[in-house]
């Protein structure tokens, strides 16, 4: 993590107070759960929670000497609680503390980063519904292809983007597990009732087998579902430069006054929140692959995913959050030229409807094969002269032969291609958009 590109509520999860704080909880509730099972003292879980206090500087100076961070935190512990102390940690591994800590602070990233998701979503329906009859050309292989809208783009990112937020939920479900069970997870020496209660208190469930620590296909498959999230924010990303490309300027990135493009030529405005996307992208998908390594611990545990954990755990949930809060504000701000998208549907003179042509001639009789020889040879054209597509068309005797001027002419509606439009806004944003659109 670097300030550069943090935001300070989710940089306070992965905070040293903020960890030892939970292991706090995590004791204290374990002790109340020992209490009421009378296997502890009444007093002493008491004790906790009334003189549990903990020093940072305290915890390390005992860690360079015990070299473990759970006992260097025990023994600060205790020597705030006192003589209660012996009853804290009953039958609990370390394991316990650290995996049970590690799932609330995952759990509280991605709360986080759904509410991220929330406000991107929030967005990109504005932005779709603002475009939706907004037409441009639409792209294959970098290529004018057929046209489309700048909502349905927006409307495509949308519907990526609720998918995400789905998986979001699910991995959050699925990483929100306690673990209360002792040496190798057997329970051999405190109750299970532990668990249970301080799962209740922490807005975790039980880890049904744990063998001492939470299985780490469960953020194997968190780090996934980031990566993922990551994936979109670039592909999106990737297509906000591609717009702004000189050559292209269908959109672009917010230039503010006084902000500079270039230390050398003063002319530039440059894609950087969108490019700076694209490599914060790169990392945060970078941490699924060191997860989905450490799914494979040997036997009931070892501590070889402790150190990728303690990286990426913080880096990727960070990095993911600052993000997602730099796509919302680039959508929010994002500059939309029309024009210029009417200008580059145009450039290619009509050939944008050269399927269309393709469709009517086999509509006439025509087969597809010669159909696709007629309209391609008038097509080639085009890119060779710089001709009217539709004029070559007309000077084509065989194409004239079939399609008479009048339908040959309808064949170069935009229409055509937008009429499917609400019913594709129906299934992004349910029925009625175009109308809360227009009330909005």
């Amino acid at each position: 993590m670097i300030p550069r590109y943090s935001r300070p509520e989710m940089t306070q999860i992965w905070a040293p107070e903020t960890r030892f704080q939970i292991w706090l909880e995590i004791e204290a509730h374990a002790c109340d759960a020992q209490a009421a099972l009378g296997v502890i003292p009444k007093e002493a879980a008491a004790a906790l929670w009334e003189k549990g206090r903990f020093e940072i500087t305290r915890i390390d100076e005992i860690e360079r000497e015990t070299h473990h961070d759970v006992i260097a935190f025990l023994t600060n512990l205790a020597e705030y609680v006192g003589e209660p102390a012996r009853f804290i940690h009953q039958g609990m591994t370390s394991s316990d503390v650290l995996d049970t800590c590690l799932a609330v602070q995952l759990s509280r990233a991605a709360d986080l980063l759904i509410q991220d998701l929330d406000a991107l979503l929030g967005v990109l329906r504005r932005r779709a519904l603002e475009h939706k009859n907004t037409v441009c050309v639409g792209r294959s292989h970098g290529i004018h292809a057929e046209p489309t809208t700048f909502g349905l783009k927006m409307a495509q990112a949308f519907a990526e983007f609720t998918r995400c937020r789905e998986r979001m939920v699910v991995a959050r479900a699925e990483i929100a597990t306690c673990a209360i069970s002792g040496a190798v997870g057997t329970f051999a020496n405190i109750d299970p009732r532990v668990e249970e209660h301080v799962a209740k208190a922490l807005g975790l469930t039980v880890e049904p087998v744990s063998t001492q620590v939470i299985p780490r296909d469960r953020h194997a498959a968190f780090f996934s579902a980031l990566a993922l999230v990551a994936s979109c924010v670039e592909r999106l990303a990737t297509e906000v430069r591609h717009l702004q490309r000189t050559e292209v300027l269908e959109a672009e990135e917010y230039f503010a006054t006084g902000q500079k493009g270039s230390s050398a030529m003063p002319h530039k405005r440059n894609p950087v929140l969108s490019e700076n996307l694209t490599g914060l992208a790169r990392l945060v998908r970078s941490y699924a692959a060191p997860a989905l390594e450490n799914v494979a611990l040997w036997h009931e545990r070892d501590i070889s995913h402790s150190s990728v954990e303690r990286m990426i755990g913080p880096d990727a949930t960070v990095t993911l959050d600052f993000a997602l809060s730099r796509l919302v504000g680039l959508m929010d701000r994002l500059v939309v030229h029309p024009e210029r998208m009417r200008e580059n549907l145009d450039a290619l003179r009509g050939l944008v409807h050269s399927q269309r042509v393709l469709l009517a001639l086999t509509q006439k009789g025509a087969s597809r094969e010669a159909a696709y020889t007629m309209v391609q040879r008038s097509a080639m054209k085009v890119w060779e002269t710089r001709t009217d597509f539709l004029e070559l068309l007309l000077a084509d005797p065989e194409v004239v032969s079939l399609i008479a001027e009048p339908e040959l002419r309808e064949a170069f509606d935009l229409g055509y291609h937008t009429k499917h439009v609400d019913t594709i806004f129906g299934r992004v944003f349910g029925p009625g958009a175009e109308i809360r659109r227009a009330a909005e």
